[in-house]
């Protein structure tokens, strides 16, 4: 029987309804690759254990021919392959327990694969976005955010900036054709940020005045 962790979501990636007037304009998640890549280092990692079982093989056929080199690199290729697979599986639980999404009012992110957190920032809070493109059309939106707000660097990880610790930005990471996400979020924020703000006074002090 299948079960849904988050079927209690008005909308998925939301805890509530959106208020009246506010529209869900974009909704995503990390790519699996591009995540386990940049945030989980799966490349490195791979690579470390290529030279490693390229290494103990060449000793092994050394010492005793094919046959030694199978015997000296295949216990550090089944360890390769298994690390592989953790840091893959990891960064495919992180993509699936993630929602990202952009309203016409803010940027919400549901995000932890153990523990769920959502975070609201609404435009108004966003004082700056950067975009870091890739090439293959993946790409990271990290915001600066007004005022002297604190985010946990363990709490957030991996969806934040990559290399700002002591400072962290939240960010919508590794996310698909994010050049395209990017020009929603800003032609969004721009309408937002411009909008009036109207506000409602006390009839006795427009009374008074």
């Amino acid at each position: 029987m299948s079960h849904d962790d988050f079927a209690f979501e008005p909308i998925p990636g939301l805890p509530e309804r959106p208020p009246a007037g506010e529209v869900v304009l974009w909704q995503g998640r990390p790519d699996t690759w591009a995540l386990a890549r940049e945030a989980f280092r799966i490349h490195w990692i791979s690579a470390y254990f290529v030279l490693i079982v390229g290494w103990r093989g060449t000793v092994g056929a050394l010492e005793a021919g094919a046959a030694g080199a199978l015997a000296f690199g295949l216990p550090y290729a089944l360890l390769g392959v298994a690390a592989f697979a953790v840091l893959y599986g990891l960064a495919w639980a992180q993509a699936r327990a993630t929602v990202y999404t952009i309203t016409s009012a803010r940027v919400a992110m549901r995000i932890g694969a153990a523990l769920q957190v959502t975070l609201n920032l609404p435009f108004r809070q966003i004082a700056n976005a950067d975009l870091d493109l890739r090439k293959r059309g993946t790409g990271t939106i990290a915001f600066e955010t007004l005022g002297e707000t604190q985010f946990s660097y363990l709490v957030l990880w991996p969806h934040l900036r990559p290399g700002h610790v002591r400072s962290t930005k939240p960010a919508l990471r590794c996310i698909p054709d994010a050049a395209h996400v990017a020009r929603v979020l800003s032609e969004a924020a721009d309408a937002r940020v411009s909008a009036p703000v109207v506000t409602r006074a006390p009839i006795a002090a427009i009374a008074a005045e």
